[in-house]
């Protein structure tokens, strides 16, 4: 995974007050629920982007613990992503009882229109 390009490296360490971060993030999701692709909910969302902002691979208990849901609720959110092809299942190699999210080449590219849309979203508030 390649790291945020400096651009929003940029825009994200510049402060932008509550509002105009809202704004942001409405942009943002406006944007999401234009694309040809089926929408997320907030929570598988939440788990794609916890999934592809991480270094290493998250498994389910990684996730619930850091989102805070049930590790069902993420396994359901994990299913859809995993229909959308944008994640996959892998077994973990150090507990045959864990499963890790990988990453597809689908969801990468998801991933990377999302990353390089943001500080577009923060210029445009910005201005």
């Amino acid at each position: 995974m390649e790291p945020l390009s400096s651009k929003v490296e940029t825009a994200m360490h510049e402060s932008l007050d509550p509002s105009s971060l809202l704004q942001v993030l409405r942009d943002f999701i406006v944007d999401l629920v234009k694309y040809d692709d089926p929408d997320l909910t907030a929570r598988q969302l939440s788990i794609f982007l916890f999934s592809y902002l991480a270094q290493e691979p998250q498994t389910v208990r990684a996730l619930a613990s850091r989102i805070r849901v049930s590790k069902p609720s993420i396994t359901r959110s994990i299913d859809r992503l995993e229909e959308l092809g944008l994640v996959h299942r892998l077994p973990d190699p150090s507990d045959r009882r864990s499963v890790l999210i990988g990453h597809t080449t689908a969801g990468i590219t998801r991933f990377r229109a999302m990353r390089d849309a943001l500080p577009k979203k923060v210029e445009r508030v910005r201005d």
